[in-house]
């Protein structure tokens, strides 16, 4: 049973300048919670009781976020705001999460190789600390992948469908299908030219892996901006022994760039019991005057 993931969130969010140059990407909120928070749930939602964040410099308020306040909790008991102490306390109680620093951004695949002797040998999760994926059933994203790895005891990606157009933008596999939803991959390809991908499905920010992927991280060359890729490991390894996907169930959300940021705030303040209706109002007699 998988209980341990990994969640990169070394990288320095430029398209975000200047609001990263102090405050991590994986920091800036949803309505009122931040992006890691959300990855974190979905995370534990999916049965993980272990998770370790690979972070770099600048990131040291992610540390901040999880961890206690007693300050603000004593101040908090003493206003009577039962409701937003037991908010506060549960972010510190949501798993065991531990950090490590990678020391020079050197790409994804480095990254998740930092993991290797806290992962051992057991399969495990990884959630990139930028993306949300609200699933759209009960189910989590990171537990359909795990469901998956159960049935077939292999590495497991997520996909999703993205438009033809678009298959420059992504990595996308190349796999048959093996039944409903659950790809046999072939191989997969770093952002294809249009015309030559050989799906339009593209891997969505959730992984699982077996702990060979991390001999096959050793391996890797530099490949794209000098820097180790997880894809060129993956691609390696895919050779070598079955490796799946799923095409999920659920709605990705990239918050890496601000037009997909402002409309996730717009979409989850939608859905926010405290807000919802004013901003629905709001935003109705606003669009009168595009």
């Amino acid at each position: 049973m998988i209980k341990k993931a990994v969640i990169p969130a070394a990288g320095w969010g430029t398209r975000f300048l200047p609001i990263t140059k102090s405050q991590p990407k994986e920091m800036i909120p949803i309505v009122d919670t931040p992006v890691i928070q959300y990855v974190v749930e979905e995370a534990v939602e999916s049965g993980i009781t272990d998770i370790l964040m690979i972070i770099g410099k600048g990131k040291r308020a992610i540390e901040e976020h999880f961890d206690r306040s007693p300050l603000l909790e004593d101040a908090l008991y003493e206003k009577g705001r039962m409701e937003e102490l037991e908010k506060i306390k549960k972010i510190s109680n949501l798993a065991n999460i531990h950090f490590v620093w990678q020391k020079e951004m050197n790409g994804l695949g480095d990254a998740i190789s930092y993991a290797r002797n806290h992962v051992g040998n057991e399969p495990f999760a990884v959630l990139l600390g930028d993306t949300l994926i609200a699933s759209e059933n009960s189910k989590p994203v990171t537990r359909q992948l795990m469901d998956v790895y159960d049935r077939y005891k292999g590495s497991v990606v997520a996909l999703e469908e993205v438009a033809p157009q678009l298959v420059n933008r992504y990595g996308i596999i190349d796999g048959s299908i093996l039944d409903d939803n659950v790809l046999l991959a072939q191989d997969f390809i770093e952002k294809p030219d249009i015309g030559q991908a050989p799906s339009n499905l593209a891997i969505a920010s959730r992984y699982v892996f077996t702990p060979e992927i991390f001999d096959y991280l050793d391996r890797t060359p530099l490949g794209k901006n000098n820097e180790i890729q997880l894809t060129d490991a993956m691609r390696m390894m895919v050779k070598d022994q079955a490796m799946y996907g799923v095409k999920i169930n659920g709605i990705r959300y990239d918050i890496g760039n601000k037009l997909d940021f402002i409309k996730t705030n717009l979409i989850y303040g939608l859905q926010n019991d405290e807000i919802k209706d004013k901003l629905k109002t709001w935003l109705i007699e606003f669009s009168k005057q595009l």
